[in-house]
């Protein structure tokens, strides 16, 4: 299995509106894949201008943020391509598509990195941050997923949620509790968000 590295992705479309999204890169080499279920604001944009910056986030809220429908999150200028990237970073990479393989659902777009920095030191995550990465991924695929499955992995991580988190995790995790709850009528009646958000 590839070594795929959980970050924020910014691209920009032909007209320079900015798309921010939560994507897995996959690594080959020194290079990353992104590749986007079709359809995807991130497909056209990629076309239209093929450079992307991938950031760690240095807060989990812009991951969860971002599958709940808020994603307005601060940016800053890159380097060396004409796209933006995240603000509140530990670190980022800019890259160039170098290339492009069609599918009709799922196109693979190839990064080189042009450029990468670190922000800011980077001293470690406590276990909700990984507990609400975890529950970010399984709430974009409620459609594909069983249901009592998707609520049970949602137990399981809440646990260390309501042992380790501090506020900021809390309410990213209550983002998504409530994301789910609101999709899945079996949900309604679980215990899904927790205290002190």
């Amino acid at each position: 299995m590839p070594l795929i590295l959980e970050t924020i992705v910014t691209t920009v479309s032909a007209h320079g509106a900015l798309h921010l999204v939560p994507f897995g890169l996959i690594r080959d080499g020194e290079d990353f894949w992104v590749a986007p279920f079709r359809p995807s604001p991130t497909i056209a944009n990629l076309e239209a201008v093929p450079f992307f910056a991938a950031a760690a986030p240095a807060d989990v809220r812009v991951i969860a943020g971002c599958v709940t429908g808020r994603r307005d999150w601060p940016t800053a200028a890159s380097r060396t391509i004409p796209v933006p990237r995240l603000a509140d970073a530990y670190g980022h990479m800019e890259l160039q598509v170098v290339e492009v393989r069609d599918d009709p659902v799922r196109p693979r777009f190839r990064g080189r990195v042009v450029h990468d920095e670190a922000h800011r030191p980077f001293l470690g995550h406590n276990r909700a941050v990984n507990a609400v990465l975890e529950a970010a991924i399984l709430s974009t695929r409620l459609h594909r997923l069983n249901a009592e499955t998707v609520l049970a992995e949602l137990h399981h991580h809440r646990i260390a949620v309501e042992k380790t988190a501090g506020p900021a995790e809390r309410e990213a995790w209550n983002w998504i509790a409530a994301k789910v709850v609101a999709a899945l009528p079996q949900a309604a009646a679980a215990s899904l968000a927790v205290d002190g958000a």
